[in-house]
Order: C-alpha cells, then structure tokens, then sequence
C-alpha cells in the first residue's frame, strides 16, 4: 500500500475500512484524490490511534470527511438493547409515561458495580473481579507512559500519573484550580498542557460552563470528567467500599456515570446539542449538566445518590426553570431510587437505569 496506495484503493471492494491509517499516512492523500473523483458518500471508513492527532500530519479534510468520536460502551450496548436518542428523545419531546423502567431494579451498590464495570469493551464485556481491576490498571500506566511517549509528548509519567490521580478523586467536581495544581506540585501552565494531552487521548472530558446574559455571576471553569467511570476508580485507587464511605465521592462517581451513558446520546440528537454544567458564584445554584438543545432551549439535569428525592433536591433545577421560562424544555433529577414520578412542573425524578430500560 505505500507503494502505490492508489493502486492498493482500486483494488479493493467499497465500503473500505482503512484501520490505523497514521501507519502508512500516505493512503490519506490516495483517500482525498478517490473522493474528488467521486464523491459518493460512506466510501471509505478511516480509523486511528488517539495519538495520530497529536503526531501526524495530515490534510484537513473539510467537506469530505466527517469526524466521529467513538465513545465508550453504554449500559444499553452491553445489555444488547441497541442505539438511538433513547430517554433522551423522551425527555425533549415525550411524556412521563413513556418512560420505560427495568424489569428489575437496580439499587445503589448494583449502580457502583455498573459504574466499577466502565465502557472499555474488554472489562465491561469479558472481565471481571481482580482481572479486571488489572485491566484498568495496566490502561492507566499505558496511557500515562507509553501513549503519552508515542504522542511524542515529553512529560513527566510520575508526575502526570498525579495529576490523572487528582483529576479522578475530584472528577465531576469543581474544586478551585490552586487547591487542584497543589496537591500535585504543578502550576497553571503544566496543568492547562496535561488537560490538552489528557482529553486529546480520550481520558478526560471537559465540559463547559453554561454562559448567559439572562443569568449573571455564573462560574466560567469547565467542569473536568474522567471519560470513564472504572477510569476515574483506576485513577484514584480507590475501591467500591470506599466510594461508599464518602458521600460527596459517591455523587461524584454517580454523576461521571451518568455523564458517560449520557454523551452518545447528546451526539444523536438533532439538531446538534451540547453539554454543560452551571454553577453561580459560591455555589449558592449548581445543576450538575445542562443540554442545550440549540435556539436558547435547555435541559437540565441533576444526580442524586438517594431512593426518594424531595421537591427541595429539585430547588435548584425549579430555579433555573423559573428563571429562563419557556426556555426550560425539562427538569430531569437521576436517581436510585426505582420509580419515576413528577417532582414539580416540568421536572422529573427518574431512575438511573430507565437510561438503558
């Protein structure tokens, strides 16, 4: 294929499936001149190691590719019950009672033990107990040592491996940046170039603040994820008992959970949305993620590590209701307990599981 890659595409029969194509980086330019020529859509399907963005060079691509990130495994993929908008779709545009829930319920330690089990295909589908802490184990060291030294990155892998170890005992949180570079010994500019490194390798996910014009004094920091639950517990070497022994932990855990079934989702919806979190200043109202679904329309969506929520759980998504009117399409507070039931107008309390029901 290096040869000739022009000669290798002819040869081969469409839809092409080019995997790890920074390997013979060529075969892009052979791709770009295929598409001129004829440009039919779903020709080829071109795959690559996270690496390849930050050492290859290659042409851009615009108006012929379109770039789709592969996120982990939903609990709907693993349990078989496919793809598609899902309870999403319902909460935009449904009603209550289209809600689905599981046949059988799940309670909290049955929620860690999902979350513990990740969307990595290998430990989620294949592995278990000690195997698969061993799994994710040997992923974090990989990542942090060798993906960073193909990257062609020159970190400190002892350092690094701190800062990832922080970044997953505060994931889903909002500590101040000084308490964060701290604890690891870094400043602003180290930590700013591992987030970079760390999310351009699919390990981290920063997600944005809400900002608004109708709403002042709103927190402008993003809101740092580990992209995957068992990588935030692998990350921190922490174990299920003591994600228990620590409330705020746990809503942390549960919050980065619900985040990663709710990402394919977010990417299937259309027109186009996007996640947020929103927080004002001091913490006086804080909703974990806000959607926004284009044209000023906002979900929001708040986790909570309790069976029964009270209207006074939903104060904050109540709020946000009554400050952006017909703007707020929904209020949805996840939780663990196994109902789902209406806890103020247009604001639901729902099961974590009728994410996969």
């Amino acid at each position: 294929m290096r040869a000739d890659p022009d000669a290798a595409l002819r040869r081969v029969t469409e839809p092409v499936l080019i995997d790890e194509w920074q390997e013979v980086p060529e075969i892009l330019a052979a791709v770009k001149r295929a598409v001129d020529d004829a440009p039919r859509p779903g020709r080829f399907l071109l795959t690559r190691s996270v690496e390849a963005d930050l050492t290859s060079t290659t042409w851009p691509g615009t108006g012929r590719v379109i770039r789709i990130v592969l996120h982990g495994l939903t609990r709907r993929e693993i349990d078989g019950r496919g793809v598609g908008p899902g309870l999403l779709a319902t909460i935009v545009s449904g009603d209550l009672s289209d809600v689905r829930t599981p046949a059988e319920p799940t309670d909290l330690d049955g929620y860690l033990a999902l979350a513990g089990a990740g969307g990595f295909p290998e430990p989620a589908l294949r592995l278990s107990g000690r195997a698969r802490d061993a799994w994710l184990d040997s992923y974090v060291e990989h990542a942090v040592t060798r993906d960073v030294a193909a990257a062609g990155q020159t970190r400190d892998p002892v350092r690094l491996r701190r800062y990832l170890e922080a970044l997953a005992l505060s994931t889903a949180g909002l500590p101040t940046d000084a308490t964060l570079y701290g604890a690891v010994g870094i400043d602003k500019r180290t930590a700013d170039a591992y987030d970079r490194l760390l999310a351009s390798l699919f390990l981290l996910d920063l997600v944005p603040a809400w900002a608004s014009n109708r709403i002042s004094r709103l927190v402008k920091r993003p809101k740092r994820y580990l992209a995957d639950p068992a990588l935030a517990l692998a990350g921190a070497r922490i174990d299920q008992a003591a994600v228990l022994a620590d409330p705020d932990l746990l809503g942390r855990i549960l919050d980065t959970f619900v985040a990663a079934q709710l990402r394919p989702e977010v990417d299937l919806l259309h027109p186009r949305a996007r996640l947020h979190h929103l927080r004002t200043e001091a913490g006086r109202q804080e909703i974990d993620l806000v959607l926004d679904l284009g044209a000023g329309r906002l979900v929001g969506i708040e986790i909570k590590a309790g069976t029964a929520p009270s209207r006074a759980d939903a104060r904050h998504l109540r709020w946000l209701r009554d400050e952006l009117g017909d703007r707020f399409v929904r209020g949805v507070l996840f939780h663990t307990g196994r109902q789902p039931f209406e806890l103020a107008e247009r604001i639901w309390a729902l099961p974590i599981a009728t994410l996969w029901a």
